[in-house]
């Protein structure tokens, strides 16, 4: 099980994710603020957008054509964006950081 930390205002909260999680379900179920997650991980909303940092971010396969396509949707685009729906955990990807830019 991989520990995943999340940055979102000023604070840092690591959790305990499940293998094959996605991300963005380890967040909702940690509750972590700034992940609405309207569309329940169908990557329909762009409402759980993260930005990926720390070492291990580079083992996080690269995002998908139609992943990009509703990444340009997002307010704080930057290279590191990503659907957290999109990232699916596995214990290579332990150690992990996700910032949840604000609005």
């Amino acid at each position: 099980m991989p520990n995943i930390t999340f940055v979102f205002d000023d604070t840092e909260k690591v959790v305990e994710a499940k293998d094959g999680q996605s991300l963005m379900r380890a967040a909702v179920e940690h509750d972590i603020p700034g992940i609405i997650a309207e569309c329940g991980g169908e990557m329909s909303c762009a409402t759980c957008h993260v930005w990926l940092q720390g070492d291990v971010a580079q083992e996080v396969p690269q995002a998908t054509f139609d992943e990009e396509d509703m990444l340009e949707i997002v307010d704080n685009l930057c290279d590191k964006s990503r659907l957290s729906c999109q990232v699916v955990l596995t214990p290579e990807l332990a150690g992990l950081r996700a910032f949840v830019p604000g609005e």
